[in-house]
């Protein structure tokens, strides 16, 4: 049961939602101020004001299209792919999307802070010169712990938990699985997801 307070912030997001897209649009791109964060909470709302200041204003981020944390690094935002309702992955502090090569975030997965993803490395023959970038794919409901570091060509299967700190150096694509450790294996596996008639 929502509380008296809930439901009136829900009526005012609803009365002013026209207004606020209409102000966020001036900004950011108009398919990121929906969803979650921006229909049923304020949340979007206040990170579209910071983004206002630290990427319009101060130029942190300024290509990034949606409203980020100052404290996050996107070097191209044009290579990372995710579901709006999961736009609070990029509100943490210091998580790093190199995306030279594409970055997939599965629906529903979270990330942590300080979570680094990189899609290519140096050239350890030459250090001025990058190794051609390789797609980083995470799977749905996916958890990545705080200073994680996923590396080129990482693919994660749906429901796969990364233990914080973790070096992640290859795929484990079959999913439902905990793994941890430098460089990551798995340390438990999970019983297979399953939905139950009635829950969301």
């Amino acid at each position: 049961m929502l509380s008296s307070t809930s439901l009136k912030t829900k009526r005012i997001i609803f009365h002013l939602l026209p207004i606020l897209r209409l102000f966020g649009s001036l900004f950011f791109d108009r398919r990121y101020l929906r969803g979650k964060y921006f229909d049923q909470d304020l949340s979007g709302w206040i990170w579209v004001l910071r983004g206002i200041l630290w990427q319009r204003l101060l130029g942190f981020n300024r290509r990034v299209p949606w409203p980020v944390s100052p404290f996050v690094v996107i070097s191209h935002p044009e290579n990372v792919e995710f579901e709006v309702d999961d736009i609070n992955n990029f509100q943490t502090y210091g998580t790093y999307f190199q995306g030279n090569g594409r970055i997939v975030i599965g629906k529903g997965s979270y990330i942590a802070p300080n979570v680094g993803l990189i899609t290519s490395n140096h050239d350890s023959k030459d250090l001025d010169k990058q190794l051609a970038p390789q797609d980083i794919i995470i799977g749905h409901e996916c958890w990545i712990g705080m200073n994680a570091v996923l590396l080129p060509g990482v693919t994660l299967g749906n429901h796969t938990i990364v233990g914080a700190g973790s070096i992640v150096t290859k795929s484990f694509p079959d999913g439902n699985v905990v793994i941890a450790g430098n460089p990551a294996k798995i340390i438990r596996k999970l019983g297979e997801v399953q939905v139950i008639a009635g829950s969301n």
